[in-house]
């Protein structure tokens, strides 16, 4: 039988003026998967790809790429981005905040609502902070903004409907899903602790 083009995952040769772009339900699962890591993968920013501070999760804990429990200032037990990426084991991929590394992730928790909207006081905060790659926790309800800044001590706040928290060392953040039309890279965050502290004191719980 005559050949035409092959198929776009396994490279098995397709029938002649065949439109199906696999030889199988099987490869374009397969496929559609693939390209979905891929996307992924090029959501999240390259300087954060480039370090070895990956670790897999599950039941919230950080793990090793081995299985065993890894640790948050133990760099032994963390990977680069390729190899947690692609391993099974665990429920997804998480990035340590390594000291001296520059990096700073503000948490806001309960801050998007059911219609993928922000909460009032959460897109106060997030229109008051520079423009940053930002990406939904894995409840769908939080929102994780990153940013390069020193932050050694780090804060949790509660107040009112205001749910923040703010590391930059000796965490691991569990990432997400990177918010559409949120750039790839990280912002400028200087003087981190009195930019949180000025932006809760100034926006109360409430609803405006």
């Amino acid at each position: 039988m005559a050949k035409g083009s092959v198929c776009a995952h396994c490279g098995a040769e397709m029938p002649l003026r065949s439109l199906a772009l696999t030889c199988s339900n099987a490869c374009r699962q397969a496929a559609y998967r693939a390209r979905r890591k891929a996307e992924r993968a090029a959501a999240v920013p390259a300087e954060l790809r480039a370090r070895a501070r990956w670790v897999r999760h599950a039941a919230k804990r950080p793990m090793r790429t081995d299985g065993k429990w890894a640790s948050t200032t133990d760099p032994s037990t963390w990977s680069d981005y390729a190899t947690a990426r692609d391993c099974a084991r665990g429920e997804g991929i998480g990035y340590v905040l390594a000291p001296g590394d520059g990096v700073v992730v503000v948490d806001l928790d309960h801050a998007v609502r059911a219609d993928g909207g922000l909460e009032p006081w959460a897109r106060l905060i997030v229109d008051a902070l520079p423009t940053t790659f930002m990406e939904r926790g894995r409840s769908g309800t939080g929102l994780h903004l990153w940013f390069r800044g020193e932050l050694v001590h780090g804060r949790k706040i509660r107040r009112g409907e205001v749910a923040l928290e703010v590391y930059g060392r000796d965490r691991y953040i569990i990432l997400g899903d990177r918010v559409p039309g949120s750039p790839s890279e990280l912002a400028e965050l200087p003087d981190v602790a009195a930019v949180i502290s000025g932006l809760v004191a100034t926006r109360p719980g409430s609803t405006p």
